[in-house]
């Protein structure tokens, strides 16, 4: 384990209490309570969480500075490192799965370079010790990828975020095999909606503990900032929204609309499942994460950390996010950089510095994926905010 995670560790336990209200709305299912003959069992105890610094600056932590690699992981000859939001860890081997936007350093309607135009390999395997390409595929296939997520099975899913001019690509999600043999896609390829059967610009996808499939759905809420904004919002059809589907792909259920009310979202731009089966969503545009039973029932939410792009959980229950965003004006005062702590408070124990960037004076800029492998280092993407001065699509921070 990395002396990072040793301090934040050392700081969970210690106290050990229970947490009598680190939420605020319970998430004891009362209802199965009733039903059930047995007498309720008292619910575990969890570790009283310390603060190790300001959550807001950055400032106070007293974790080991890291080794940054900047431009870290191979990229094939005569190619250019596009902006990329997504990273994640292959549960089977250990190793890194991402990709990159084919190129571009913008994203979205208009972009001048996408995976359409410029249709290169965009999804990668890299040996997480030396950066080395293990896999490259997905060429063809998608417009703009902006999610990723490797099942327990080592299937590869991304979310395409944009449609092309042409209306043939993008606004689905894709399961490859590890091989890259495409498996699946979800949605109408190249058509926006917002019923079952269609996404409006799909953030993110994972696959929770019974195999059902969930998709965060629905970008332009974060930019919503009055009530009459949201309200045109969804008088207009945007979405933001969770969709969850069986393993075969058949749609089960959705949740949420554009709001800040918990079970609605401005933008659920990344999600994750913690040891508890429980779905955390990163509401970026209501700066939170919000928390979610598989069913889609609201149990509590998070807000120390920050203006949320990206998440990741470990298996001893430490909670990363990444700020790519908060800026002077759209989140003012909120650093950027990575975040960590339990999942049992709204405490952030670690913090990891993001590069500076002089319009954003004091807060600077990091990426919009974050994972973290079996050591302890921590791998960002860098989104469009940061791609310049990162130096490359991706970044490894080592803690020796």
């Amino acid at each position: 384990m990395s002396s990072f995670r040793i301090v934040t560790s050392t700081l969970l336990a210690s106290a050990a209490v229970l947490l009598a209200a680190c939420s605020d709305s319970g998430s004891t299912n009362t209802a199965a309570t009733a039903a059930s003959s047995e007498p309720a069992a008292a619910p575990a105890a969890a570790p009283m969480v310390m603060a190790a610094g300001n959550a807001i600056s950055g400032e106070g932590f007293s974790g080991p500075v890291p080794t940054v690699t900047q431009n870290w992981g191979a990229l094939p000859a005569g190619r250019t490192w596009g902006s990329t939001a997504g990273i994640d860890i292959d549960p089977i081997d250990g190793q890194i799965w991402a990709y990159e936007r084919c190129g571009a350093g913008s994203f979205g309607a208009g972009a001048p370079i996408t995976c359409d135009t410029n249709p290169v390999d965009p999804i990668f395997k890299f040996d997480r010790a030396t950066g080395a390409v293990l896999a490259n595929f997905g060429a063809g296939v998608m417009q703009t990828p902006h999610g990723i997520h490797v099942d327990a099975e080592g299937n590869v899913w991304i979310a395409d975020f944009a449609a092309n001019p042409e209306g043939t690509k993008g606004m689905q999600v894709h399961k490859f095999s590890s091989t890259g043999e495409l498996l699946m896609s979800l949605g109408t390829a190249g058509q926006a909606g917002n019923d079952s059967s269609h996404f409006n610009q799909p953030n993110d996808v994972i696959v929770g503990p019974d195999g059902s499939i969930y998709v965060s759905d629905g970008h332009n809420a974060q930019g919503m900032i009055t009530n009459q904004a949201m309200a045109e919002g969804r008088a207009n059809g945007e979405t933001s929204r969770i969709m969850k589907f069986a393993a075969d792909g058949t749609f089960i259920k959705q949740w949420g609309e554009i709001g800040v009310l918990h079970g609605e979202f401005r933008t659920p731009h990344a999600m994750e499942f913690d040891s508890l089966g429980r779905l955390w969503v990163a509401d970026r545009g209501n700066h939170r994460i919000e928390i979610y039973d598989q069913d889609g029932n609201y149990l509590e939410s998070r807000y120390n950390f920050s203006r949320i792009s990206g998440l990741f959980i470990t298996d001893d229950d430490m909670v990363y996010a990444i700020d790519s965003e908060s800026s002077p004006t759209g989140h003012p005062g909120w650093r950027n950089g990575v975040r960590s702590g339990s999942i049992h408070a709204d405490v952030v124990t670690g913090f990891i510095q993001p590069f500076e960037r002089e319009d954003r004076v004091y807060q600077g800029t990091a990426g919009e994926g974050v994972a973290v492998d079996a050591d302890g280092n921590v791998y960002a993407a860098e989104g469009p905010n940061s791609l310049t001065q990162a130096g490359g699509a991706f970044t490894k921070y080592t803690f020796n």
